[in-house]
């Protein structure tokens, strides 16, 4: 073989591994806490990324790549992007940033959804969230009873996908929007939309802004999957003692950073045992109540859908672990169940799956309200609508009276009973007043 004719395939080859890397799509997210920027890759890529100001860019080269796909449209703080081939081979991307941001980068493995990504994260330089603040509350009649309502995943993490190509984030934030309206039209309570838009919050993030806007309840709203499509119902969770217990252990190792946990006492000056046992019983308080208000939502739950559970179950989910909030988890169906898919995707049912989660919130808080609330007030002053209760299989008098805090003698006299024989599908009037 002649020299040229060497160095020729030498050439060849190296153009082909310099190419080897196709950058497949670009996709862009903006959230309220800053922009991401994915790409997607068809296999892991060496990296540089770096600033340049005045004005703002963010400029990352991707080594031996090459764009198929086109660039996406500008949002949130890109205001343009553009890309060239540079000498050395390797594709530059330019992101035109609208302020200046901190720029983070990162590879990710395959998943069940995407390849090889390339991920850019864009938060402002201030790291401030933009779209948290705090409502002023109204003076001299209580404040509102503030629900956060968090759909689960979106932006490039899409959740679980059924069969029909239904995405979970797509549902849960439809059916979290219709929670939030039915919750804002109700006297005396507001909702905060944790997510309201198809982009991504790291999950201690949504516990965040959950407690800039000081929530009453937190509410993340998911739809599952399993890998038969047979498993079907919704279920409700709450934190489990041992991610509480991990949970009051982390913030026993940050404690500077946690004096508004346990309402507004520092644990900075605190010795290790007594910041737990403060945060311990904290997150009792709050557990006991998210399991309370599981309960109800249960109940209501399982008068418009199946329930895989009709009791509260526990598990260590991220989302739950907030120590002053009471938190709850809502598996409202099976996405890979091809019938529970169709529901999901149904808007009347979704509107059915809400109404059910408010009623559930309802019959707590109007039986519990916090001290400082309207609705407390509103409680005080009889202006609050009767609770009702349909009487379901296995259901008995003194069981009822148990879970909505009132005596066997003032359940049976505020219905006219005259024993304690009630039938299914009995609408039974709580008395008002009732849980003090």
């Amino acid at each position: 073989m002649s020299r040229a004719l060497l160095w020729g395939w030498v050439g060849l080859l190296l153009a082909t591994s310099a190419a080897a890397t196709e950058v497949q799509n670009v996709r862009l997210w903006a959230g309220p806490e800053g922009t991401r920027v994915v790409l997607d890759l068809s296999r892991p890529a060496e990296h540089t990324l770096f600033t340049l100001s005045d004005p703002h860019r963010v400029v990352v080269d991707i080594r031996g790549a090459r764009l198929e796909g086109a660039l996406p449209r500008a949002d949130g703080s890109v205001r343009g992007l553009r890309s060239a081939r540079q000498p050395d081979g390797a594709l530059r991307v330019v992101l035109d940033i609208s302020d200046a941001v901190q720029p983070r980068s990162f590879l990710l493995p395959p998943n069940d959804t995407y390849g090889h990504r390339l991920v850019i994260d864009l938060p402002p330089r201030n790291g401030a969230p933009r779209a948290v603040r705090r409502l002023p509350e109204p003076q001299g009649h209580g404040r509102d009873l503030v629900i956060a309502i968090d759909p689960g995943h979106g932006g490039e993490d899409p959740g679980a996908i059924g069969r029909g190509g239904t995405r979970e984030k797509d549902v849960v934030l439809a059916i979290g929007r219709e929670l939030a309206r039915r919750v804002n039209a109700e006297p005396g309570m507001r909702a905060v939309m944790i997510r309201d838009g198809d982009y991504f919050i790291p999950l201690r993030g949504r516990i965040e802004r959950a407690r800039a806007h000081r929530a009453d309840l937190f509410v993340s709203i998911h739809a599952d999957a399993y890998h038969s499509q047979a498993a079907r119902g919704a279920t409700v969770y709450v934190l489990s003692q041992r991610g509480a217990s991990d949970e009051v252990a982390r913030r026993v190792a940050e404690r500077e950073n946690a004096s508004d946990l346990i309402g507004g006492v520092t644990l900075a000056d605190k010795d290790d045992l007594l910041a737990s046992v403060l945060l311990d019983l904290s997150q009792n308080a709050s557990l006991s109540v998210g399991a309370a208000v599981g309960q109800a939502v249960i109940d209501e739950m399982a008068r418009v859908t199946r329930m895989r559970r009709t009791q509260v179950q526990r598990a260590p989910f991220v989302v739950l672990k907030s120590p002053d909030i009471p938190s709850l988890l809502i598996e409202t169906a099976y996405i890979s169940n091809p019938e529970e898919e169709r529901g999901l995707s149904d808007r009347a049912h979704q509107a059915r799956l809400a109404e059910a989660m408010l009623a559930g919130i309802r019959a707590y808080f109007h039986e519990n309200p916090p001290p400082d609330t309207s609705l407390a007030r509103m409680r005080r002053d009889g202006l609050l609508a009767p609770a009702s209760y349909v009487v379901a299989r296995g259901d008995t008098l003194s069981g009822i009276a148990t879970r909505h805090n009132v005596s066997l003698a003032a359940l049976r006299s505020h219905n006219n009973l005259n024993g304690d024989r009630i039938r299914v599908g009995q609408v039974l009037t709580i008395p008002p007043g009732a849980g003090g």
